[in-house]
């Protein structure tokens, strides 16, 4: 009987039902590294946020706020509330001090002295008419990020109604108080609105 030489081969592979495992020569056994679906799903990198989106939103966002009829209608109240509240205090010190009532001391440089006794009642005509400010912020604006930006406002308008009425002020005393008086509307007015955004919202009581 003549006997065939078989071959086998180093590397055998065998079909056990379903999986498919490799013998190398050596003996050992090894599954295919087929990645599982939780692995798949695991290692996939999450999708990128698309920016476009997020910026559109956010300029419909500003878009919403932005309301020029409103902004308008604020700075012109603030500005004549402002002239009112300064007549007021020119009255007041007209009855105290016997200052006469003339439109220069709004708009002029001539009366603003802040080392002389005449100037001190118009000197604090300015300062408290900026105190008054301070509260129309909280009830016209309501909001402290704007108080420097309407504050700002009304200190430029008055700067170009006293510019077109007697030219630009000239004296360091008109600048010293107006800017402190612009500065003190600024602060005082974020912390009332701040003290208002701050409180408790009543509740409704039936």
């Amino acid at each position: 009987m003549s006997g065939r030489r078989i071959n086998i081969s180093p590397t055998a592979s065998f079909n056990l039902g379903s999986r498919s495992m490799e013998s190398n020569g050596s003996g050992n056994v090894g599954s295919n590294n087929v990645p599982s679906p939780t692995a798949v799903q695991a290692t996939t990198p999450p999708a990128p946020r698309s920016r476009r989106g997020a910026t559109s939103r956010g300029r419909k966002d500003d878009k919403k706020d932005f309301n020029a009829r409103l902004i308008c209608s604020q700075i012109v109240s603030m500005q004549c509330f402002h002239y009112v509240f300064l007549g007021l205090c020119f009255q007041i010190n007209r009855v105290i001090y016997g200052t006469s009532i003339t439109i220069d001391r709004i708009f002029t440089d001539h009366y603003l002295k802040v080392w002389s006794y005449r100037g001190l009642p118009d000197t604090l005509a300015v300062l408290t008419s900026s105190i008054a400010g301070a509260v129309l912020l909280a009830i016209i604006v309501e909001k402290s990020k704007k108080c420097l930006d309407f504050s700002f406002t009304l200190f430029l308008i008055h700067l170009s109604v006293c510019t077109a009425y007697d030219g630009m002020p000239k004296t360091w005393d008109w600048w010293i108080v107006n800017v402190l008086g612009t500065i003190i509307m600024i602060l005082l007015g974020e912390y009332v609105c701040s003290l208002r955004e701050m409180s408790d919202i009543p509740l409704l009581q039936i």
